[in-house]
């Protein structure tokens, strides 16, 4: 189960690092809560086995309704780096300025899919903390 609450939090405390990318980076640990909470929170939001999205070395799940897929590769993925993946999770960074950048990995017919559920948590570019 995702708590909603948690995984403002995790966003909130890499926040500064996502807005400004000279700061360095937060420790390996609130990183990792970021990015398992924001794509946890995704496959709940979106249930489903089409897609996967992979966030290496912290995480991979599936999500959006349709085939489920069983072995091997699956024919949808969308595959970024961490801090790529918070800034769509956050709204810090659109989905087709990620594919078109080469950040975002995106290969299947319904990978896309993904971009109607991002936002995660809006992240505005202010250093306001998120109202609950």
């Amino acid at each position: 189960m995702v708590d909603p609450a948690q995984v403002r939090a995790a966003v909130w405390a890499v926040g500064e690092w996502l807005r400004d990318a000279e700061m360095g980076a937060p420790g390996r640990a609130e990183i990792a809560a970021a990015v398992r909470g924001t794509a946890r929170a995704l496959a709940a939001d979106a249930p489903g086995h089409s897609v996967e999205v992979r966030v290496p070395p912290f995480v991979a799940v599936q999500c959006i309704e349709g085939p489920r897929h069983t072995r091997g590769t699956p024919p949808n993925v969308v595959e970024t780096d961490p801090r790529t993946w918070l800034l769509l999770a956050t709204g810090l960074l659109e989905f087709d300025e990620a594919v078109e950048s080469g950040a975002l990995s995106v290969s299947g017919m319904r990978a896309a899919e993904i971009a109607g559920w991002l936002p995660i948590v809006p992240l505005s570019g202010k250093s306001d903390p998120p109202s609950e």
